[in-house]
């Protein structure tokens, strides 16, 4: 699959955009262990324009993790445009559209999936943001608002008239936020379409490598998007890439999979500081995988959630680790 002139190769995996989630040292992990492209957290466009220091420091960019997309969002055109460009300097490989976070601090202000309910607005940021910079363009979206406004087969085709390079579908509606089950055969029908030319990337619910292959064999998807399943799990691309290509060899170990862990949380702190580093990876300790099924673990995962100093959750995660090697 390619975007524009980026050769993602056949079958390509992708890491989300998650806020608080895919900042630059995760974006990285996730390459080493087999995404095929990876993008930021959301941008907002005003935040940029005011230089906001907190906003400006998600364009940073390691060259180890490219392919990398940077993903911004707005709701009105001027700002988008001056947005895009702020972000074209900074060197990603393309510049992604939010047009698909339902969360009500963006949607419910119009901008990300409130998009939705104003389509004309929506194609002409679309339009002028490609129109504004070189890089490709690319978005990302859902179904439509709500279950009766399911209008994503139309607006593919009116959003790759605007010039974009490539289309995600997360395959829910706004309305359902992340609730109940993505639906896949709206995407097929995208996809089907025969006057989509562009590449289509699936989203939602590609919790397994099972799944991907499902969305590539059975819906025939371009690419796929693995967002919250990879939150605590670098190592699902890994999985993935090796049930779709196998080129990844074994699993991960569990060791290995800690090692991970703790490779996060060091580049956390090295990125923020100590407590802010800490208060940013528990999101991933929380939603980890790893930690699933162990014998008498709530008062250990409480300690590890509430550890305030690196070498406190260093001490706990070496004991959880133990915990498992003896179970």
């Amino acid at each position: 699959m390619k975007i524009a002139n980026i050769d993602l190769g056949p079958r390509p995996v992708m890491l989300a955009p998650m806020e608080d989630v895919t900042d630059r040292s995760f974006r990285l992990i996730c390459r080493e262990q087999g995404a095929s492209m990876v993008y930021t957290e959301f941008v907002s466009a005003d935040a940029l324009i005011r230089d906001i220091p907190a906003t400006v420091r998600k364009l940073s960019i390691d060259p180890g993790e490219r392919p990398t997309a940077i993903q911004i969002y707005g709701r009105e055109v001027e700002p988008m445009v001056e947005a895009a460009r702020i972000v074209e300097q900074a060197g990603p490989d393309l510049i992604d559209i939010n047009f698909g976070c339902p969360v009500k601090k963006v949607a419910g202000k119009g901008a990300g999936a409130g998009m939705l309910r104003d389509i004309p607005k929506m194609l002409e940021i679309t339009r002028a943001v490609v129109n504004a910079v070189k890089l490709p363009v690319t978005v990302k979206t859902r179904l439509g608002w709500d279950h009766n406004s399911k209008i994503i087969v139309e607006l593919a085709e009116q959003l790759q008239d605007c010039g974009i390079s490539a289309l995600t579908v997360h395959g829910r509606t706004r309305s359902q936020m992340y609730t109940g089950s993505a639906d896949w055969e709206m995407i097929a029908r995208v996809k089907e379409n025969p006057r989509l030319t562009i590449p289509l990337i699936g989203n939602g619910d590609i919790t397994t490598p099972e799944a991907a292959c499902e969305a590539f064999d059975r819906y025939g998807v371009d690419g796929v998007m693995v967002g919250r399943a990879s939150i605590g799990a670098p190592w699902i691309f890994r999985d993935i890439r090796q049930a779709l290509h196998a080129d990844m060899g074994a699993p991960l170990t569990v060791a290995e999979r800690f090692d991970l862990l703790r490779r996060q949380i060091r580049e956390s702190v090295d990125l923020i500081d100590e407590y802010r580093g800490i208060l940013h990876i528990r999101r991933h300790l929380a939603a980890s995988p790893l930690f699933k099924g162990i014998s008498h673990f709530r008062d250990t995962r409480i300690r590890m959630l509430r550890a305030s100093t690196l070498d406190e959750l260093m001490e706990v995660l070496s004991q959880v680790q133990e915990l498992i090697d003896n179970q």
